[in-house]
């Protein structure tokens, strides 16, 4: 059975949906048959490249007053499912050289590690996902070499399967991130609870079973 997961690392939903397919997992049967690809989204792509701005100023001149009440109760549900957000100091930032190294630690078998990791460098640690020094230290944490992190995002590598997983995801009609698509047969948009993914994984399984 194979989840590909559309996601991006800025994105509080995408961490809260993350947690909760990891805890889903854990309950279903036949997770040893599970195989898991991280797939490429940029919810802010017209964020100028090389810029950090905190997440709070930008969101607030996106959405206005109501933006810290916002980020508020996204914190709270987050701290909920056992998730740290430090909004205070986070940062909004262009990520498709995060995503370019996020391909190549998929490459090297390390993609589920590395995508936690930069999940809680960003929300909970305050890191800017466009350096490229700060990601070749994260990644490095895991066993990314950062050797060769730095020598991606000196470059252009990963840059058109970045771009192919964001055609692919709008080509499913997904709205916004998580995307989560079970053998290509079944969506799950959004952080949807445990029981819905577990319900989604039985259901897949029963009709892989069936079709077999």
């Amino acid at each position: 059975m194979k989840i590909e997961v559309w996601s991006d690392v800025v994105c509080p939903w995408c961490y809260i949906g993350k947690g909760r397919l990891d805890r889903a997992l854990r309950e279903f049967e036949h997770a040893a048959e599970v195989e898991i690809t991280w797939r490429s989204y940029q919810l802010n792509p017209d964020m100028p490249t090389g810029q950090a701005v905190p997440t709070l100023d930008y969101l607030a001149g996106r959405f206005g007053p109501q933006a810290k009440a916002m980020v508020s109760r996204v914190a709270d549900l987050a701290m909920a499912e056992g998730l740290a957000f430090d909004y205070d100091t986070s940062l909004a930032v262009n990520t498709l050289d995060a995503h370019r190294a996020l391909h190549l630690a998929a490459d090297l078998g390390l993609a589920d590690a590395a995508q936690e990791r930069l999940f809680r460098a960003h929300f909970a640690e305050g890191a800017d996902l466009s350096d490229p020094d700060t990601l070749a230290t994260l990644l490095g944490q895991v066993g990314v070499p950062a050797d060769r992190v730095q020598t991606v995002l000196a470059g252009a590598q990963y840059a058109d399967e970045v771009r192919a997983d964001i055609d692919q995801a709008n080509a499913f009609g997904a709205g916004g991130v998580p995307f989560f698509v079970i053998d290509r047969r079944y969506g799950i948009s959004g952080a949807q609870p445990v029981e819905t993914f577990l319900h989604a994984l039985r259901t897949a399984h029963a009709d892989q079973h069936t079709a077999g």
